[in-house]
């Protein structure tokens, strides 16, 4: 049902006489404003009536452990009294919690979240009806927060599913859900903002906030537009409404459960690189500018891993992307959502700028690993040689330094083999102050390769100490830079 601007005016922003719709006779004696309130009451009576029949109640059963030590002369509050031994322990029941979800599929799909089937021992889902089946994880993604599971049913009543990337701020929304064991209750507020990110761990926001009431076992559950459209599946973060809540676009959600239901698991590409937006970068560390003259915006590569796509292609650390295919990108969150469009394999061209140029770098996307292998630290460096002279350069920058010889590089498991080993740093230094860490392997300094103490000695005498040297670095395996600046 759509609310006329009687309805929405009636409900306690604008309170004024307003012409009523065709067809709507005023009922005699009644305040200006009451019928537009039977419009907005009926309205949300419709929207639940509509959406409730495809919400469900999940109970989670989560295994625990058989109580051990029982202390003497408590053995018969555990037992079992099914057992010949009286001290045989009984076994705890597993605890159960409550969450909500909705019937995507007529033929028993169903979309929740990941954090209300995680760990899950057992998963049982009651409908609206009173049916309750077992049900099974068909796949869950925990860096969006989503998953599906399965009952075997069918003809069931799936949830309509609107369009989450044409809400505006101030929509009227529902949601229906279990907070507090509480089944199909329905709170209702409006969409307070949009496109949230940078809440929590998972890697992958862009939230739909609104003060709805969202409470624990709302987790999962339907937020509908007053068309009784799902536009979002709430989600709960740190654990407490404070005001406000949050929900996952509908719209994110659809493509990550249609990928669930095909596979099982979800693919993403990536480019294997760590950023950061250029406009925090230098919030943080001020110092950068002079690095980064004639640029304000952008993605800064941080960090490229090894073994990966960005790794095998001439992006380079410090460089700052601008475009992807052409589509300017401003913030780490735009870099990741341009990347996230393109298909496994796909070839993608950046815009980079570097040394005050723009160049263009082409990159083949791959697949996006399950967990990112690390490699483990081996053994320490060999201490530098003491009849080894110290560049004394170096040594005011907090640094000890020695050649990277082929068998110090095989000791260490390194695949870089020329360069500088960082050996020790001084706290408090410049170069802790610059991030360095000892096993780093400095490979350039001043856009000039380094392949000894001496040539870095050589460099630093002609730098800028005021302005600061940037560096390559290798870090076991990984490529990064750091502004080694003097105090």
């Amino acid at each position: 049902m759509r609310f006329s601007h009687a309805a929405v005016s009636a409900f306690g922003w604008v309170f004024f006489t307003l012409p009523l719709p065709d067809g709507v006779r005023a009922e005699t004696g009644n305040a200006p404003g009451t019928q537009a309130l039977r419009l907005l009451n009926e309205g949300l009576v419709g929207v639940y009536e509509k959406v409730a029949p495809s919400v469900v109640v999940i109970e989670v059963g989560r295994k625990q452990a058989v109580p051990e030590g029982i202390p003497e002369g408590f053995e018969f509050f555990f037992r079992d009294p099914g057992a010949g031994d009286s001290k045989t322990p009984l076994p705890r029941p597993a605890p159960e919690s409550e969450g909500s979800g909705f019937i995507i599929r007529e033929d028993g799909y169903i979309l929740t979240n990941h954090h209300v089937v995680a760990n899950a021992e057992s998963l049982t889902v009651k409908l609206k009806s009173g049916s309750v089946f077992p049900a099974t994880l068909v796949g869950s993604d925990d860096k969006t927060d989503l998953a599906v599971i399965k009952i075997e049913a069918k003809e069931l009543p799936a949830a309509e599913l609107g369009d989450s990337d044409n809400l505006r701020v101030g929509q009227i929304v529902c949601a229906i859900g279990t907070p507090y064991n509480l089944d199909y209750t329905l709170t209702m507020g409006v969409v307070s903002a949009l496109s949230r990110s940078n809440l929590q761990q998972a890697l992958y926001e862009e939230y739909i906030q609104t003060d709805t009431s969202i409470n624990p076992g709302n987790s999962g559950g339907p937020l509908c537009d007053i068309e009784g459209r799902v536009i979002g599946v709430n989600t709960l973060i740190n654990g407490i409404n404070r005001g406000l809540a949050f929900a996952i676009p509908i719209n994110m959600a659809r493509g990550i459960g249609d990928q669930l239901i095909s596979t099982g698991h979800i693919v993403r590409p990536w480019l294997g690189i760590r950023i950061r937006s250029l406009t925090e970068r230098l919030v943080e560390e001020p110092s950068l500018k002079n690095h980064f003259v004639g640029i304000d915006r952008g993605v800064v590569v941080e960090t490229i891993e090894p073994d990966t796509p960005a790794y095998k292609s001439r992006l380079r650390p410090a460089d700052v992307i601008t475009k992807v295919d052409g589509t300017f990108v401003a913030t780490a969150r735009d870099l990741q959502k341009e990347i996230l469009k393109k298909k496994i394999g796909q070839e993608v061209e950046l815009s980079v700028w570097r040394n005050g140029k723009t160049e263009r770098v082409t990159i083949k996307t791959g697949e996006l690993p399950t967990e990112l292998s690390r490699t483990a630290r081996p053994r320490d460096p060999e201490p530098r040689d003491p009849s080894e002279p110290e560049a004394p350069e170096s040594a005011l920058f907090g640094l000890q330094l020695q050649d990277l010889t082929a068998g110090i590089a095989e000791n260490l498991g390194l695949a870089v083999k020329s360069g500088v080993l960082v050996t020790d740093v001084t706290t408090e230094s410049p170069a802790q102050v610059a991030g360095l860490e000892p096993r780093d392997v400095i490979t350039e300094a001043d856009a000039k390769p380094v392949r000894s103490v001496d040539e870095f000695r050589q460099i630093l005498k002609k730098s800028d100490p005021a302005r600061g040297l940037l560096l390559f670095v290798d870090r076991q395996g990984d490529k990064t830079y750091a502004v080694l600046k003097a105090k």
